[in-house]
Parts: C-alpha cells; structure tokens; sequence
C-alpha cells in the first residue's frame, strides 16, 4: 500500500452511500488520504475545516446539490480547490454550467477505476489555460452528443 501523502487530501462528496464507499476506497487504496461527506451541506462544513487539496463532487443530491456547492465555493475562499463532478448527469448544459462554476474536470457515473484515478490525479496538476479549457469543453460537448 503507498504511503498516504497529507498533500493529497480528497474530499469525497456524494449521497450515494454505495457510491461514496467505492470512491473513497479506491482512492484510499491509490495512495489519497480521503474524506467523505453525505450532502452539500456537509461538503462545505467539512471544505472549510479539512482544506482538501482536491474534491470529487456529486451534482445530484437534495437540499443543495453540487451546483450550488460549486457557487458557494467561488463566493467562499475554497474557489480554488481543483473540483472532479463525477455524477450520472450526462448532459452537455449540466458539463458546461458545471465548468462554468469551477469545476476543473467532469466524469460520469457509472466510470471505470481507471479513468477515476486518471481524472483524480489531473487535479493535482497546475490548473490549464483558458483556451485548454475552451478545447476541453469542446471536447466534453462532441462526446456527449
């Protein structure tokens, strides 16, 4: 098992219980030193207190959702912290509003482990340019149609 790296924190945002316990465990066993929380609300209590490094962010959960985590965040001082959507959501309005927000990187639900860890570890990464990330949307966009 790797050595957990303080560095690497994740927090873990889903109300998925099931789908929580796979990502946090995946993660756990890739090396991350991971937290979890069940809803939005939760999610930005435990930002503020864990000052993650990177988040992996449901859109779909009651009482407030993953898009109003994002447009909290960008109010907060947590704006910066790199942000995966990993949701069943597949449409393209919901990738770009997501984008728009701050999200950095976008995969839907059901993914395989090797894309998450791909897509987790590009968080860790120096954030792209803006024109990278008009491509990417682009990109996000033709897969999806």
């Amino acid at each position: 098992m790797p050595a957990i790296d303080a560095g690497r924190r994740i927090l873990v945002v889903d109300d998925d219980k099931a789908v929580l316990e796979l990502v946090s465990t995946r993660l756990t066993l890739a090396g991350y030193n991971v937290f979890g929380a069940r809803n939005g609300h939760e999610g930005l209590s435990r930002l503020s207190s864990l000052r993650p490094s990177a988040l992996v962010l449901d859109l779909n959960m009651p009482s407030l959702d993953g898009f109003g985590v994002l447009q909290r965040m960008g109010i907060e001082t947590t704006a910066r912290i790199p942000t995966l959507v990993l949701t069943a959501s597949r449409g393209s309005a919901d990738v770009q509003r997501a984008i728009k927000l701050g999200a950095r990187d976008y995969l839907t639900k059901p993914f395989k482990d090797s894309n998450l860890l791909l897509r987790v570890a590009r968080l860790f990464r120096r954030p792209a340019d803006r024109q990278s990330l008009e491509q990417t949307l682009n990109s996000l966009d033709h897969m999806l149609d």
